[in-house]
């Protein structure tokens, strides 16, 4: 592999972290998609995918850190943002609500799924930078949920730069995937909080 080309795919790696990294503050940021990205421009190298997942997981995991900090502080521009959107501000309210007297295991599964439901991450850790419980178990899971992620889409696109010859097939197919992937696991949670609500309606 040529100079040129090294230096092309280091850049998509960093672009792919960054995103990631921000994606906590900016959910429409398309992180999986260029994490996929990076994938797909480093399959060459010997052991880049395992690199590029540790660089991701790590930068999933400082995102919330930094985005649970600032929300723990009253960040002023959270306060707006949340003023200015009330649909965020009841997401965050109802998740605050849905993790009180959760038991460890419960709040785990919590914080694993919200990785891979649009937008679940930053409403996951503005309801824990805004709730007065320590907020050390939630970094433990968040670790962990990282952990996962990265290795579920780095591995989507290891896998489809494999099977596929061509590497915009090998991009369409993996973020069709995740796309499907992710919407699948958001139906599940809505009906999940729906028939919670009517089993609370009933009682």
């Amino acid at each position: 592999m040529g100079s040129a080309t090294l230096a092309t795919s280091s850049w998509f790696c960093v672009l792919a972290v960054l995103a990631v990294l921000g994606d906590a503050f900016l959910p429409f940021l398309p992180s999986g998609t260029l994490v996929i990205l990076a994938v797909l421009k480093t399959d060459r190298i010997a052991g880049a995918p395992l690199y590029l997942a540790a660089a991701v997981a790590l930068s999933s995991f400082l995102g919330d850190v930094l985005l649970l900090a600032l929300a723990r502080r009253g960040a002023p521009f959270l306060r707006r943002r949340l003023a200015k959107r009330p649909q965020l501000a009841a997401s965050v309210r109802r998740m605050g609500q849905s993790l009180e007297g959760r038991t460890s295991r419960t709040a785990a599964v919590v914080v694993i799924v919200a990785r891979f439901v649009p937008g679940g991450r930053t409403v996951l850790d503005l309801a824990i930078g805004h709730s007065p419980a320590p907020s050390h178990r939630f970094l433990r899971w968040s670790a962990v949920a990282a952990l996962i992620w990265a290795g579920y889409i780095v591995t989507l696109g290891w896998l489809n730069s494999h099977w596929f010859n061509t590497a915009w097939l090998s991009m369409l197919v993996s973020c069709a995937a995740a796309t499907a992937i992710s919407a699948a696991v958001a139906r599940l949670v809505h009906r999940h909080r729906r028939l919670a609500a009517a089993a609370a309606d009933a009682a």
